[in-house]
């Protein structure tokens, strides 16, 4: 792949918009020049999924090719996966419906196609930054599925990249787009039941554990694994699939909160009108039941400590017993936002959610205009091509830099989590007995645990310290500095190397 340098980049035809609108690292100072409403823009997405995953979860990539499918004015030109056979798949319906579409193994191949203008990522995780740097650096602008970055230090080289390319570069947090939740806001935001206390960030979600491998997996013959994986080390895999179930690994993913639970934390924080990362973070949590190779939390507690109302995240997958509600709930919610006002709360999601007074009496009622199923992510694909077309990174509804803030979040929350120690639960409670909303959300989550079989007594949760944030460099400092920081930047495998373009 020839990566655009930014001398050449300023040459080109569309940077002529650039050099004059420059102001500066402000998202929304980039506007490029515009393409035609008639100028179709081609899309290659980079990444599609397992195939026959069990539970039915994966395909991202295929998702979205559905979704861009649909609107007018954009055409699918190119496809990317680093297996074979899972490319294979994906061409056949292409050739069903008689379009043309290429196929690249290696996604600088792709990135190098001068009919692709716009990329879609949805690889792992591991991959998001390096993608999107190559391809804005390609002169292609970027939708990259949540979560945003890897780790934060990669998340800050992704806004930079997209400031110096001019490039648009959307996150996949589709809740952005949807045409409920401002609407919620602007009613608690008039004070109807008063100001926010706290937010809760809620992804109760039943899952089931891997399995313990007993030796390391065989990669399909079908798999380049060098490319699969990129700037990861290049190590064996003890588990008995590849596709998905990285998720679960730290080398790879960051484990639930990383992936349903940075949708809520971003609802979360766009409720709170925090525009930075949190401050501080403290993490408690485990992976409960499962018996299996995974080594990230299937259970975990995290509180941001935003001022002058913090944010709460609780995240369940385990669950044994067979009753309906054997996960639990908080209030009314299994997934949602839970905002606290003074006088009364909020519970729901983007497609839909109810306002309560302190008694717990119905107050309001937001129901989405839109049809139910995936609209948020349509409207957010939308959204995403109107952007590519008026080079104005305000029309943006998750701009890069609310995808790095939000995924800040979950990294944070992951690193006290590993920098703890396993703790009985007296231990635990004292630790946070200053702390109401964390230590009740402790023992609601003990509860949850005791109820399916789980005695934090023998075995015991991970306790995570305070981590915290100096919010200009956005490094860690005070206690654990080193040891977080050194969790927040990884080392490279030649050449997938992610570039430093802040100093």
């Amino acid at each position: 792949m020839q990566l655009t340098t930014r001398r050449n980049f300023l040459r080109t035809s569309a940077a002529a918009g650039l050099a004059a609108g420059w102001t500066g690292f402000s998202p929304f100072a980039i506007r490029l020049k515009a393409a035609s409403p008639n100028d179709e823009i081609g899309i290659g997405v980079i990444g599609l999924g397992g195939i026959d995953i069990p539970g039915g979860v994966g395909g991202r990539g295929r998702q979205l090719i559905a979704a861009l499918r649909q609107l007018p004015g954009a055409r699918i030109v190119a496809i990317c996966d680093v297996d074979q056979a899972v490319l294979d798949h994906e061409l056949q319906p292409f050739k069903d419906r008689n379009e043309q579409v290429a196929t690249y193994v290696d996604l600088r191949k792709l990135l190098d196609d001068p009919h692709v203008n716009a990329v879609a990522v949805a690889t792992p995780n591991h991959w998001h930054a390096l993608a999107t740097i190559w391809a804005c650096q390609a002169g292609k602008d970027v939708y990259v599925e949540k979560p945003f970055s890897y780790n934060i230090w990669e998340g800050r080289q992704m806004v930079a990249a997209a400031r110096q390319f001019g490039r648009m570069v959307q996150v996949g947090t589709q809740r952005r787009s949807s045409d409920l939740l401002p609407r919620v806001f602007e009613y608690l935001r008039g004070g109807a039941i008063g100001p926010i206390r706290r937010v809760h960030a809620i992804i109760y979600r039943a899952r089931d554990g891997m399995g313990r491998a007993t030796s390391p997996l065989t990669i399909p013959s079908t798999v380049n694994f060098d490319l699969w994986s990129g700037p990861a080390p290049q190590a064996p895999l003890m588990r008995s699939q590849l596709h998905y179930e990285w998720h679960w690994f730290w080398a790879t993913g960051n484990g639930e909160i990383g992936n349903n639970g940075v949708h809520i934390i971003d609802i979360a924080r766009w409720a709170l009108g925090q525009q930075q990362a949190p401050p501080r973070a403290l993490s408690i949590g485990g992976r409960f039941g499962f018996l299996d190779s995974g080594e990230t939390a299937n259970t975990q507690i995290a509180l941001f400590d935003y001022q002058p109302a913090p944010l709460i995240c609780e995240i369940r997958n385990f669950v044994a017993n067979k009753k309906a509600d054997g996960i639990g709930r908080f209030r009314s919610l299994q997934r949602g936002a839970m905002i606290d006002c003074e006088g009364g709360y909020f519970a729901g999601d983007s497609e839909g959610g109810t306002v309560f007074d302190k008694q717990g009496r119905q107050v309001q009622e937001f129901t989405m205009d839109r049809q139910r199923g995936d609209a948020d992510t349509a409207a957010h694909v939308a959204n995403f091509l109107a952007a590519v077309r008026s080079r104005n990174a305000r029309d943006l509804h998750a701009e890069a830099l609310e995808g790095h803030f939000s995924a800040a979040c979950a990294h944070m929350a992951n690193t006290s989590y590993r920098l703890g120690k396993q703790l009985p639960p007296q231990t635990i409670q004292e630790s946070i007995q200053g702390n109401t909303e964390l230590a009740d959300a402790f023992e609601r989550c003990r509860d949850y645990l005791r109820s399916n079989g789980v005695d934090l007594q023998t075995t015991h949760a991970v306790s995570g310290p305070w981590v915290t944030l100096d919010p200009q460099q956005e490094r860690f400092v005070g206690d654990f500095a080193d040891e977080a920081n050194r969790l927040s930047r990884r080392s490279y495998r030649e050449p997938f190397v992610v570039p430093q373009l802040t100093s």
